[in-house]
């Protein structure tokens, strides 16, 4: 055996070296797009006072507005309500993805990207990512103004933490739905236009600030088993306890299938339609 064969890597190795360091590159790549996206936002004082000011404004309407005329059994209105308000604002918050990718789009931005030695996943990562940090910090907003309107904990703080999760995966799934739509429209504004109609129904028709059995039976019955009701639901079960040991709460493993169902579809599509069009 020569020396260069006594060096040489096994036939095995070699695939498995390679995969390592694509997956490593992806990361790394998806990564830079995300601090990129982050820093451009953060470079806009306006975008930065409006994202803050919503939930601020939508916590405060429902609790002073609304909330003297919603009785929510067994609970105050202001522990019903703000499972709701996270999940409606990480929704209405994801719709960035769209408006982003469809502005980078029509820009050229992403013609660049193509012509960079760079991982072609790397562009949705990225934009997804920084939706999803943008998504974060709006939810540690909420929770500070809730807490100074009357919202308390009342669960352990891992299972709060363990809800808020669920709502960020929830806002991750939505942000690859929306990349399909940036990636389809004709600009950003058409973009955001035609995300309303997708988030309407869905965040209004849903058991985030009013019970359920308030609405007419035939509104109940797609109320109840959308995916919105599902993670406000389970949310609001892992934030304020219940009765049920984790393993035994329907709603948190239905609340998880949606998402993780919505990324196994939508993830590929997203991919697909950025090869198409970039």
């Amino acid at each position: 055996m020569t020396a260069a064969g006594a060096l040489a890597p096994e036939p095995a190795e070699v695939p498995q070296a390679v995969e390592g360091g694509r997956l490593r590159w992806a990361v790394s790549d998806a990564l830079v797009v995300a601090g990129r996206n982050l820093l451009r936002f953060v470079r806009i004082p306006d975008a930065i006072f409006f994202s803050a000011i919503q939930p601020v404004m939508l916590v405060l309407l429902f609790r002073y507005v609304f909330g003297g005329a919603i009785d929510v059994p067994g609970m105050s209105y202001v522990n019903y309500l703000v499972a709701g308000v996270y999940v409606q604002t990480v929704m209405f918050g994801s719709m960035a993805t769209a408006v982003g990718l469809a502005e980078d789009l029509h820009t050229g931005l992403l013609e660049r990207y193509r012509a960079l030695p760079m991982a072609r996943s790397a562009v949705l990562a990225g934009r997804t990512i920084a939706d999803l940090v943008r998504s974060a910090v709006a939810m540690m907003i909420i929770t500070v103004t809730g807490y100074a309107v009357g919202f308390r904990v009342e669960a352990s703080v891992g299972s709060f933490v363990a809800g808020v999760l669920l709502v960020l995966l929830f806002a991750h799934a939505l942000s690859w739905i929306f990349a399909i739509v940036g990636l389809s429209a004709s600009n950003s504004e058409a973009a955001q236009l035609a995300a309303f109609p997708v988030l309407f129904p869905f965040a209004f028709a849903s058991s985030a600030f009013v019970p359920v059995t308030t609405m007419p039976g035939w509104l109940q019955a797609f109320t109840v088993h959308q995916p919105v009701s599902q993670v406000v639901d389970a949310a609001r079960q892992l934030m304020l306890g219940g009765p049920s040991p984790l393993w035994s709460m329907a709603d948190v493993w239905q609340a998880l299938a949606w998402s993780g169902g919505l990324l196994v579809v939508f993830v590929p599509l997203a991919i697909r339609r950025y090869r198409r069009v970039s």
